[in-house]
């Protein structure tokens, strides 16, 4: 957890203008959905794998080796970039992000005890935003240099801060006690063999309504978030027609708010375990957001006041769902087969998410709004699924 600060002050700070950084590279609407989805079947491809490797080499290594793969060399690739077949490289290479996502996500809580994980993933979330400290660089940055030369300078940043995270991960980290099971289990076995044990895994899925419930509020929580991390800069830059020096006001904005809920609303929010409230709260939320930023006036300064507004709204439902998706995993998987049923679970929600950001990329080329027009639906389809799911349960507390 200490580490995960510097997430904020590498990714945090280049990650939000991703988006308007291809457009301003002459990359059109329709190709930066498209590298969105490339992005997700790399992703896709990577989880298959995320569980042998996971359980072969560990989880502490696995985090070490994948995330240099997955965002030190992209963002190498990124710095330089001058049009779309390097954000098609860039692209490949982060989708190997799912194979530390797993192993990152074993070490987190593996030997945490059940009553602190929602209490860590939302210090872990906090953390990550923790770039609202620094983002005043970017506002510099862009107001000096304007927004190419700017997102370039985060990107050369970015790499080598997230080469400092992993190298203090790796050395201060330990593995957990499962992970050194699994190692000892894996042992003289290929990668492939263990990717054989999928089709036992699979049938744990779905025999377990517990887990297939995770992975449809995680897919939605997954598509929508990534829309709305690939188009809402583009809207607000685009259709909204606010300033480059602007922009950077926004993710700072957004992290404070973040931090704020985590901290002061979610622990009152879950208290009791109330599952379906909770849940029904984040996804109802997230709606409002995405409305308010579709409706938001081009003319006047009122379309600030509505995005700040929208913003909070994204922020609670966005941060909160985040959260409750990883603890409903959390409870719900088999902590002995938790490795491989993540992998299987990460390889169908990139699978699902994956065509969306190319189809989003083709309605932006529409209307900025219909790709968010499309997140309405999605968000609309998790409440739904929330209230059927709960309606059949006799106990919708977990020990949040």
């Amino acid at each position: 957890m200490y580490t995960q600060p510097l997430w904020g002050l590498s990714m945090g700070l280049c990650l939000p203008y991703a988006s308007v950084y291809m457009l301003n590279l002459g990359l059109s609407d329709a190709q930066v959905g498209f590298v969105a989805t490339v992005c997700m079947c790399s992703q896709a491809g990577c989880a298959f794998l995320s569980g042998p490797v996971t359980d072969k080499l560990g989880r502490r290594k696995t985090t070490a080796i994948f995330d240099i793969v997955a965002w030190c060399i992209p963002c190498l690739i990124w710095w330089r970039a001058e049009g779309f077949w390097f954000f098609f490289v860039a692209a490949l290479c982060n989708g190997a992000m799912q194979l530390p996502a797993n192993s990152w996500d074993c070490l987190l809580i593996e030997d945490a005890e059940k009553s602190q994980i929602t209490k860590i993933h939302s210090l872990m979330v906090a953390a990550m935003h923790v770039s609202v400290l620094f983002a005043p660089i970017s506002a510099i940055l862009f107001s000096r240099l304007t927004l190419v030369p700017a997102i370039r300078i985060l990107y050369l940043n970015a790499s080598v801060v997230m080469a400092l995270k992993l190298s203090l991960l790796f050395v201060f980290s330990r593995e957990t006690a499962i992970g050194k099971r699994r190692i000892e289990e894996s042992r003289g076995k290929s990668i492939f063999s263990l990717a054989a044990g999928y089709g036992d895994v699979l049938k744990m899925i779905i025999k377990s309504r517990g887990t297939i419930f995770v992975m449809v509020v995680t897919a939605v929580a997954s598509i929508v978030g990534m829309i709305n991390n690939t188009f809402w800069q583009v809207i607000v830059h685009k259709k909204l027609l606010v300033p480059d020096v602007y922009l950077p006001f926004f993710p700072i904005l957004k992290s404070m708010i973040v931090i704020a809920f985590l901290f002061f609303v979610a622990p009152h929010l879950t208290r009791g375990g109330m599952l379906k409230l909770s849940l029904l709260t984040a996804f109802g939320c997230y709606f409002i957001g995405q409305t308010l930023l579709i409706l938001a006036p081009v003319e006047g300064p009122v379309k600030y006041a509505v995005l700040c507004i929208s913003l909070m709204f994204d922020s609670f439902g966005s941060g909160y769902l985040f959260m409750l998706s990883k603890s409903l995993a959390a409870f719900y998987i088999n902590p002995e087969e938790r490795a491989r049923v993540q992998a299987i679970k990460s390889l169908i929600i990139m699978a699902s998410t994956a065509p969306f950001g190319w189809i989003a990329g083709l309605l932006s080329g529409f209307s900025r709004n219909f790709p968010f027009i499309l997140n309405l639906c999605l968000l609309a389809i998790g409440l739904c699924a929330t209230h059927i799911f709960y309606r059949s349960q006799k106990n919708s507390k977990i020990p949040l």
